[in-house]
Parts: C-alpha cells; sequence; structure tokens
C-alpha cells in the first residue's frame, strides 16, 4: 500500500493576508483613486472609439494563408494574368421572358454598361460575350462576372457597395437584380447590436434576481459595455494592419459581453459578502481583489493561453479573430481590478441600493449562503461514485453525434434567405448546376511557350471527370507562357464529392496529363482554396489541442499547487466540449431542431469553428474551475477537512457560478438568433457547453470526484514545487464550517 503525505501550507499568516497581494493593493489604489481611474476608462474609451471611427475599418474575410497548391495558383494567376488579378463578383439577371428579348437586353447591357463605369471595375463579362455560357438554358436567368482592379483590403468597401447599389437599382417588376460572390456576403454584415442587447438584457434579469439590487447589477454591466466599446474601437485601428475577419467584432462582443459580466460579477459578490460580514468598503474592495481578483486573473489568463493556441495554425484570418478575442478579454480582466474597485468605491456601502427583492441571508464570518447548495454537495459527496458516473455517462450520450463531424467551408448557400448573396447563389444554382457557385481554376504554366497540346489533353482528361459539369477553352497570357482553364464541378462548393474531385484531380489527373513534359498545372480558385486551407487546419489540429491543455494544466498547478485537480479539471472540459461538439453536429449538420436555426439548409462545420470553440471553451470552463477549487482550497488552507472543503466551497461559489453560467449562456444563445450562421454554431456551441460545464460537470462530476480523490487532491510533488513557482500569493479564510467538522 502506497500512502501519499500532504503537508497542508503553513507559511507566514501575516504574508497572506489580502492587503498584502499585489491586487490588493492594486485594489486599494483602484479605490483611493476612483475618479481619476473612472476619468482615464472614459478618455481612453472616447479616444479609441473616435480613432477608430475616423480612421475606418477594413475588415475582410481573405481564407488564404500558408502554401497551398491554390495559393500557389493564385500567385501564378496574378503575376501572369495582372488584368485579372483583383477579387471578382456576380451579377445575377432573372427575367420574366427570356434574356434574349430586345427589352431585357438593353436592361442588361445598360446595367452592365453603369458597373463598368464605377471606380476600381476592371471589367465586365456580360451573358451575351461570345463563349459565355452565362445564360441557363431555359432562357430567364443569366449572370455577369465583374473583375475588380484590386483585391482583399486593398479593395474599398465603398467600391463594393457602389456595384450593389448601382445594379440592384435597375430591378424592376419581372426583371430581378441579385449580387453573389465572397466580395458580396464580405459586405453583408447584420445590423450590429440586436444579438447583444438580447444578450444584455438577460444579463440584467439575471444580474436583479441574483443580487437584488440595481446598484449591484449596474456594474457588472457598465464594466462590460465599456471594454466591449473599446475592444470595437481597437479592432477598427487593427484592421488596417493585419487580416481582420469581417466576423472578428461581433466574436469579440460574443466573448467580451460573456467574460465581463461574468468577472465583474465574482468581484462584486465577494465584495457584498465582505460589506454583510461588517467590513468598511475600502477593505471589502481589498478582499474582494485578493481573492476574486485573483481568481479573474487566472481565468482570464488562462482564455488568453487557449485563444493564443490559434496562432500555431499559420493563417491570417485566424490572427484577426483571435486577437480581436483574445484584446476584449484582456480589457476585461485589466478593467475587472481597475475600474470596478473603483466603481465600487463609489457604491460602498450603498451598494444594495434600489432593491427590488429580499437580499438572501449571508453567513456572517464566511459569506457563505446556508441552505440548497450546502445540502446538495452534501448528497453528491454520499453517492459520490453514482453522481460520478452519471455525469460522464450524460456527457458521453450527448457526444456521440461527434464521430460524424465533417469540416468543410460553408458557402452562400446558409446565408439568411434575405440575403442578396444567398438570393444569387440559388439563382445560380437553379440555372446551371450547384457547382457554377465555385468554379475551380488550373493554372497552367508553359515552359518556352511550349505544351498547347497538353493544355488540349489536361482539357480533355478533366472533362471526362464524372463529377465535371463543364471545362472551359483554354486562356493564354500575351507570350503564351501560361494559361488557365475555368472547371464548374457538378456539386457544390462544399459538398464531399467536390472535395474528392479536387483531390483526384491533383492526384492523377494532373500528373497524367503533364507526365514527361516541362508543363506544370496547379489546382486553384477559392473552392479549392478553402479545401487546402481546411486541410492546413486539420493538420494541426492536434497541436493546437495539446498547446492549449498543457499550458491550462500548468497555469492551474501554479494557481491550486496541485497536481491531481488540474488533470481531473482538463478531463472533465474536454468531456463538456466533446457533448458540446456533438450537440452541434445534430444541430447544424443533420438537421435536428429544423430549418429555421441553420437558415434552411444542412452543412458541414467550418473547419476554424471547432479550435476556436475549444480554446474559448477551454478557457471558459476553466473559469468555473477556478472559482470554484479556488473557494474550495481556500478552505482548506484555513483549516477544513476535505470534505468539509468541497461542501463549503460548493455551498459559497454554486449561486454565483449557476447565476454566472446562466447570465454566459444566455448572452452566447442570443447570438443564435443572428444572421451570420457562424456565430450561430459559435454561439450554440458555447451555451450547450457553458450550461454543461456548469451543471454536469462543476455541481456534479467535479465534487463527486475530489470526493473520492479525498486528500490526494492537494498532493504537489516537491520537485514540482520547485519547477512551477507561485504566479500570485494566495489569501486563507476561516473554514466555513464554524471551527470543526
Amino acid at each position: 500500500m502506497i500512502t501519499i503525505h500532504i503537508r497542508r501550507p503553513q507559511a507566514d499568516r501575516a504574508a497572506r493576508m489580502p492587503a498584502d497581494s499585489p491586487l490588493g493593493r492594486l485594489g486599494s489604489m483602484g479605490f483611493r483613486h476612483r475618479k481619476v481611474v473612472v476619468v482615464a476608462w472614459l478618455l481612453v474609451l472616447v479616444l479609441v472609439t473616435l480613432a477608430g471611427r475616423m480612421a475606418g475599418s477594413r475588415f475582410t474575410t481573405d481564407l488564404t494563408g500558408g502554401n497551398t497548391q491554390a495559393q500557389q495558383a493564385a500567385t501564378f494567376l496574378r503575376q501572369n494574368f495582372p488584368a485579372q488579378s483583383g477579387d471578382v463578383a456576380q451579377v445575377v439577371f432573372q427575367t420574366k421572358a427570356a434574356l434574349s428579348s430586345a427589352v431585357d437586353r438593353t436592361r442588361v447591357n445598360r446595367t452592365l454598361a453603369s458597373l463598368a463605369s464605377l471606380p476600381y471595375v476592371e471589367s465586365v463579362r456580360g451573358p451575351y460575350s461570345p463563349g459565355s455560357r452565362q445564360i441557363s438554358t431555359d432562357g430567364h436567368i443569366g449572370y455577369a462576372i465583374i473583375q475588380f482592379t484590386r483585391s482583399g483590403a486593398a479593395l474599398p468597401k465603398a467600391a463594393i457597395n457602389g456595384v450593389i447599389g448601382s445594379a440592384q437599382a435597375a430591378a424592376a417588376p419581372g426583371f430581378n437584380v441579385q449580387l453573389g460572390g465572397q466580395l458580396v456576403e464580405s459586405s453583408e454584415q447584420p445590423a450590429f447590436g440586436t444579438s447583444e442587447a438580447l444578450g444584455i438584457l438577460a444579463a440584467i434579469l439575471i444580474l436583479l434576481l441574483a443580487f437584488g439590487s440595481v446598484i449591484a447589477m449596474l456594474l457588472p454591466i457598465a464594466t462590460a459595455i465599456v471594454t466591449v466599446a473599446t475592444t470595437f474601437g481597437v479592432l477598427d485601428l487593427l484592421s488596417h494592419a493585419m487580416t481582420v475577419p469581417s466576423f472578428a467584432p461581433e466574436l469579440a462582443a460574443l466573448v467580451g459581453l460573456g467574460v465581463g459580466i461574468d468577472y465583474a460579477l465574482f468581484v462584486v459578490t465577494r465584495f457584498r459578502s465582505a460589506i454583510g460580514s461588517g467590513a468598511d468598503p475600502h477593505d471589502a474592495v481589498v478582499t474582494a481583489m485578493a481573492s476574486s481578483g485573483r481568481a479573474v486573473i487566472f481565468a482570464g489568463t488562462t482564455v488568453v493561453l487557449s485563444l493564443l493556441g490559434l496562432f500555431l495554425l499559420g493563417l491570417p484570418f485566424i490572427y484577426g479573430a483571435a486577437l480581436g478575442a483574445i484584446l476584449a478579454v484582456l480589457l476585461i480582466m485589466t478593467a475587472s481590478v481597475t475600474l470596478l474597485p473603483a466603481a465600487l468605491g463609489f457604491a460602498g456601502t450603498g451598494i444594495d441600493r434600489l432593491r427590488i427583492i429580499g437580499r438572501q441571508r449571508i453567513h456572517a464570518s464566511t459569506g457563505a449562503t446556508r441552505g440548497w447548495w450546502y445540502t446538495w454537495s452534501r448528497l453528491v459527496q454520499r453517492h459520490s461514485l453514482l453522481a460520478a458516473v452519471a455525469a460522464l455517462v450524460a456527457l458521453a450520450v450527448l457526444a456521440l453525434p461527434f464521430g460524424s463531424l465533417r469540416l468543410a467551408f460553408t458557402d452562400a448557400g446558409t446565408s439568411p434567405a434575405s440575403y442578396t448573396s444567398r438570393q444569387a447563389f440559388d439563382l445560380i444554382a437553379k440555372g446551371f448546376g450547384p457547382g457554377a457557385n465555385g468554379p475551380l481554376e488550373v493554372a497552367v504554366d508553359l515552359p518556352r511557350g511550349h505544351g498547347q497540346h497538353v493544355i488540349a489533353a489536361l482539357r480533355n482528361d478533366i472533362a471526362a471527370q464524372p463529377d465535371v459539369a463543364w471545362v472551359s477553352p483554354p486562356q493564354l497570357n500575351g507570350p503564351a507562357t501560361a494559361a488557365v482553364l475555368a472547371v464548374v464541378p457538378r456539386t457544390s462548393p462544399q459538398d464531399a464529392r467536390t472535395t474528392a474531385l479536387v483531390e483526384r484531380l491533383r492526384a492523377s489527373t494532373v500528373q497524367r496529363a503533364t507526365a514527361g513534359t516541362p508543363v506544370r498545372a496547379l489546382i486553384g480558385g477559392q473552392t479549392a482554396a478553402s479545401i487546402d486551407i481546411s486541410a492546413v487546419i486539420s493538420a494541426r489540429l492536434a497541436l493546437v489541442v495539446g498547446f492549449v491543455i498543457t499550458l491550462s494544466v500548468l497555469l492551474l498547478m501554479a494557481a491550486f499547487r496541485s497536481l491531481l485537480v488540474p488533470l481531473i479539471s482538463a478531463a472533465l472540459t474536454l468531456a463538456s466540449v466533446a457533448a458540446a461538439y456533438g450537440v452541434i453536429v445534430a444541430v447544424f449538420q443533420w438537421g435536428w431542431l429544423g430549418s429555421g436555426i441553420d437558415n434552411g439548409t444542412t452543412a458541414p462545420v467550418d473547419p476554424w469553428i471547432p479550435l476556436m470553440l475549444f480554446a474559448l471553451l477551454f478557457g471558459f470552463s476553466m473559469d468555473y474551475q477556478v472559482f470554484l477549487v479556488s473557494r474550495i482550497r481556500e478552505q482548506w488552507l484555513g483549516g477544513a477537512s476535505d470534505s468539509d472543503a468541497v461542501a463549503s466551497g460548493l455551498a459559497m461559489s454554486g449561486r454565483v457560478i449557476t447565476s454566472a453560467a446562466a447570465i454566459m449562456i444566455c448572452v452566447f444563445a442570443a447570438f443564435v438568433l443572428g444572421d451570420l450562421r457562424v456565430l450561430r454554431v459559435i454561439g450554440l456551441g458555447m451555451a450547450v457547453a457553458i450550461f454543461l460545464d456548469a451543471t454536469v460537470v462543476r455541481m456534479i462530476a467535479m465534487p463527486a470526484v475530489l470526493r473520492l480523490a479525498a486528500r490526494a487532491n492537494w498532493w504537489f510533488p516537491q520537485w514540482m514545487e520547485r519547477v512551477i513557482p507561485p504566479l500570485l500569493p494566495e489569501t486563507t479564510t476561516a473554514p466555513a464550517e464554524g471551527r470543526g467538522p
């Protein structure tokens, strides 16, 4: 039998008092200089917002990066066909009469002539161009291709909006005009503020129920709004220096509102607890900062470290999305330990003014709420093995659909039906087949101007493939050193058969046609680029997951001086994340909740979403772990037994964790009601994961497992004490169970 000896730390208690901790001193400074702190934050908010408004935003969803074959093809075509190096958009016409009629022909040509004269438009290839194949067989649907002079962030938004406005102005009864393409998709952003307003409204109601006081409710809301608004201004400025996707502000708002309200909730709760125990406002702020402020720093750092793992992907558009979320969390952390103590200083003992419901009785010595949570903890500990098994089985059942997850970038067919890009996509699919929305480009390098016979053989071989609808004649550059072929698949860009076609063309068809010749052919285009990026993300999935888990476990070891607790936390968090993935697959890939939530069409999951979700969920789940285990360890350091520490820690944190989780769930669920599918997927995944984490994991599985592990929870080998230094000193309180069990 192996006996593990656990040494309860017995360092000098004075060194652990709240006033002696760095965060306690910071809270004291914020309290004493509260006017300066508040004015400084408001000044930063105004200056950053003004700077962002004056500079404007240059958000772009550029899904390129890495040295993929599609990226090589794009670079080759830009060099050899400079007139076609800019982005493109489609103008789709649907007429009641045939497009060949004189009236509609005149309307189309007049519309295209007005578009050709707009700034940044290089050329317009209309449906009547020789050999264009841009009129459907029934003659009622046709489209034109607009070639811009620039691409990506170099193309001003005004140019795109000008084309959209000019084209749609030509629409008339019996003459439908819609616009499609990635440029148009990027310009169709949802009305900002609807999802955020719903989330804030839900948070207000939950905070009122949790605090019963308007003043206490306003502080977390105000802190979150100030920091999220500041993040928007910073993102506007950053979009001029790096690739920031168009959904980055909404993602930052989703993250910022969730963690901002949550972190402030924990600090305000601890402040009220100290006030209720008889402390003066200054000492209450110091206590809240030294305890809950410490938990906020660790929790926020875990989220930031998790998001940093996304930089291992090497994809610029992921950098922008991750950096926006990181900035939101960093600003929230900063505000929680500076702006919030100052605001608490103004509130003081009036924190419970404007009360709307009675305040729950708080235990005088410790702030522990006597009642249901304490009883629940004791019940879980009495049936710890059964509770742990039941929780894990529930998570495993929800995670079952995860095995059917398919990763692929979704197309405009998943956008809301009201968007012009969705209507253009549907019209092209109806008139020309779904593959016409995502043609492939075959870039052919012809050394010394030779190899036209190879191009002919290549075109014939590609056209013979079963999933190819049509291959265009080759287009040569001036010196005849390069050629490009357009390949229209029979299936949509997000279809698994399209992915298989690209892989087959690269692996066999192209190789066979160019074998023994100096000719080199590359499969490119937006569809191929999306497939390549999916492969890059999939190949680096294990690296990112390992990075996030390792850093999170090390951080928790530094926080709790425990080997087992961080490992248990990581394992249970992985289980809740897998369950959230399972729900996402069932809803968005299988369509279990009907057509409303997925905009009327099921589709695979964008490959970057699971990694973004993993980083966010792992960080957020660790938030609750930090707050729960901080309370448990605080009681254990104060002399409580292992069982009593778990019961008291859950009793003191259960209600606030549940309130915080309810706020996060409402904020994230509000984004499910928005227009952007990517934010719907992220919002639902995070809402489900937070619900499972705050209920099944933190309230059932974690107390049960901690009870089963008993004193082994706080075992920390001596060599780890030397290798992993504590980051912030711990503070102790008397155990909540009185002075004995």
